[in-house]
């Protein structure tokens, strides 16, 4: 590649950094004033160079005073950051002057609009032309008695004006017609000045007879319809029903805003099919445990592509409006990540971690240039585009990891250049961060696995007391990255564990099908494995180790302390599950007892007969150490109920345990106060009865 083709950043970005961050220090905490710094150093720094490899290596330094632990429990400073179909505007959700706010921004970094947003829970953000963003946000609602749960996550979609003239409004708001929430969103299209929405909603049916709720509308069922929305003015169009009861449906909206293919899936036999745009079934069979969905549309819009997860793993396959054998598509490839164009839902490309060395395949040549010089200008970093023109000629970057808590970046690919829009954490500067790197080992049985490992900035490696902090999911995967909550222990000393056991979608499918089963077995020995071989390295102490988690990971820290013996001195469970058998129950109710739920989970959890053996509320006379219970009240995914019948059982038991109620909090710890009180408490409890610094003596 050319030189005069690099994207150039800014020269030294941890030295920018440092700078931004001794600035920051002396102004009070407002957007402006982030603003005015990241100008005023720049100007300072002068000329931009292409980034040396060698700055993005963590430094070894004096230890830095440790932050207060809201620092890192807080809300990012700046999040969910997007931009306009020209590339010419952004907007981000951020804390001005204490306020949290969605501010929007044009050339120059010149705000545009400022709008309040409180402790919303926004889920997810996008332009809709220039003159306005959407935003989806979600809340916990309680549900009658004759629904399968008894709390539902309902989301909210609405229209924020940016330029004046633009009415503001709510998708589905304001019309006693519908339910005011929104259940999927299909795109965005555009047609003439005219943009409109693709949203699952809920229709009512309207009352007949003479009675006293004569006309009144009602709830009906709980599947939704398609609608088209016209966001400008709010009117509502149903362009396709609902399916049919016990039946799951799905679509596609091509870039015309026509429903070009339908997916159904009978949730008790399993049997699917796809319809075209006529209605012609085009694809069929059975798949037991309805592990059958629909991507998107393919690179030239053609044809759609579907996923289907069998006993052996998940296979894509594309077929177009005429029908035939599905064919093949991305056989073979283990990709990451697909980039969908934002005007028309086709697929544009995909990232893969060939070679250990992670690349972008993009179908278009022009477009492949553009995502390649990006991958290189920032392959010295943990980084991925979190946002993109249809082009590509302008990309939101975010980058994270060593000496960095989070750096939000504008490239634009016409001229190569690469500006800093904003830092995730303004307080959180390099010297903050303490090293992360991944480590390599084995399992017992032989199987080959990773972990990532934060180590307390400024201090050797050497002999750490350490937090084993496992993952959620437990499909999901850890990674080199800024994670928050490993930064606050590592700041107070500790090297922080976060082992990507069996069942991690790190690797390859079968490593993720591995954990099949294994809760409390093979899952839970890995990470103890991981645990020792850092032992053996020299980097942590063994004998002063505590186990912390959410969710699945919070099962794991109560299975450490029940199911495993003798190797942790506490535990910290949030959000955690304490009885397989209730979760499985409370899953399966809430599908409405599909049979296909019931076959997934089976085989996830293994043979029910054993499930007695490897849930922690039924062997809590076991525990060997004290326990944290640390749970939100609106918790939907793992009920309250988890920690409060674990606490009976301990209670019972007379072990040691507390119980800490996030009021308010969901199972994502989505708002900032409650965040904090997990963390300040979780870290009261591991500092307790596993302090960082022991005196001498």
């Amino acid at each position: 590649m050319d030189q005069t083709d690099n994207i150039v950043l800014p020269a030294f970005l941890r030295q920018f950094r440092l700078e931004l961050h001794r600035e920051y220090k002396g102004v009070a905490a407002s957007l402006m004033s982030m603003l005015s710094i990241i100008s005023r150093v720049l100007a300072m720094l002068g000329a931009l160079f292409l980034l040396p490899a060698a700055v993005a290596t963590a430094q070894m330094q004096e230890p830095p005073a440790p932050l207060p632990l809201s620092e890192y429990g807080k809300l990012p400073d700046v999040e969910r950051v997007v931009m306009s179909p020209s590339g010419d505007r952004v907007a981000m959700i951020t804390t001005l002057e204490g306020r949290r706010v969605l501010l929007a921004l044009g050339p120059d970094n010149k705000p545009l609009r400022i709008v309040g947003v409180g402790d919303l829970k926004i889920r997810w953000m996008r332009w809709v032309g220039e003159e306005r963003v959407l935003l989806t946000t979600s809340n916990t609602i309680d549900l009658p008695n004759n629904f399968t749960t008894d709390q539902y996550e309902a989301s909210t979609a609405q229209i924020i004006p940016i330029s004046d003239g633009v009415d503001a409004g709510t998708v589905f708001g304001g019309k006693s017609r519908y339910f005011a929430g929104v259940l999927g969103n299909y795109g965005i299209r555009r047609e003439g000045d005219t943009y409109f929405g693709f949203f699952g909603g809920i229709e009512y049916r309207r009352n007949s007879g003479r009675g006293v709720n004569a006309g009144v509308y009602a709830f009906d069922h709980g599947r939704p319809h398609l609608f088209k929305v016209n966001l400008s003015n709010f009117d509502v169009e149903r362009v396709a029903d609902a399916a049919d009861e016990n039946h799951s449906r799905d679509w596609v909206v091509d870039g015309d805003g026509s429903v070009a293919f339908t997916l159904d899936v009978n949730e008790d036999s399993g049997d699917w099919s796809i319809r075209n745009a006529q209605s012609r079934t085009i694809a069929e069979g059975t798949q037991a445990r309805g592990a059958i969905s629909l991507v998107g549309m393919n690179f030239d819009g053609t044809k759609v592509i579907f996923a289907e997860r069998s006993d052996i793993g998940s296979n894509w396959y594309v077929i177009g409006q005429e029908g035939g054998e599905p064919e093949v598509f991305l056989d073979d490839v283990d990709f990451e990540r697909l980039f969908f164009d934002p005007a028309n839902g086709q697929l544009m490309g995909y990232t893969t971690g060939e070679d250990e060395t992670e690349r972008h395949i993009f179908a278009d040549p022009e477009l492949q240039d553009k995502a390649e010089r990006v991958r290189v200008a920032f392959s010295s970093f943990e980084s991925w585009m979190s946002d993109w023109t249809s082009d590509l000629s302008d990309v939101v970057v975010r980058t994270s990891g060593n000496g960095d808590s989070g750096t939000y970046f504008a490239v634009d690919l016409s001229t190569n250049r690469a500006n800093a829009l904003a830092y995730q954490r303004m307080a959180i500067g390099p010297q903050h961060v303490g090293p992360i790197s991944t480590f390599e080992y084995t399992a017992r049985d032989g199987l080959e696995m990773d972990g990532i490992l934060t180590t307390p900035p400024g201090v050797e490696p050497v002999n750490l007391p350490v937090v084993v902090l496992p993952h959620g999911g437990p499909h999901r995967a850890d990674r080199p990255v800024f994670n928050w909550w490993a930064q606050a222990f590592a700041s107070r000393g500790y090297a922080v564990w976060q082992p990507n056991f069996r069942g991690s979608t790190n690797r390859s499918v079968a490593f993720r099908r591995a954990g099949y089963g294994e809760w409390g077995r093979a899952m839970q020995t890995d990470k103890t494995d991981g645990l020792m071989a850092l032992a053996e390295a020299g980097i942590v102490d063994p004998s002063r180790a505590c186990i912390v988690g959410a969710s699945y990971g919070g099962y794991a820290a109560l299975a450490g302390v029940t199911i495993e013996q003798g190797i942790y001195r506490c535990a910290v469970s949030v959000n955690g599950v304490s009885d397989i058998r209730d979760m499985y129950s409370e899953d399966y109710r809430a599908s409405g007892r599909e049979r296909t739920t019931r076959v997934a989970l089976r085989e996830q959890l293994g043979d029910p007969d054993l499930w007695n053996d490897v849930s922690p509320r039924r062997l809590a006379e076991r525990a060997d150490a004290p326990v944290m219970l640390i749970h939100g009240v609106d918790d939907t995914v793992v009920l309250y109920s988890h920690s409060s019948r674990m606490a009976d059982k301990l209670d019972d038991a007379d072990k040691p345990y507390e119980l800490v109620t996030l009021e308010g909090e969901d199972h994502w710890l989505s708002l900032s106060t409650t965040r904090h009180q997990m963390l300040s408490n979780a870290m009261r409890w591991v500092e307790t009865y596993n302090p960082a610094y022991l005196d001498d003596d």
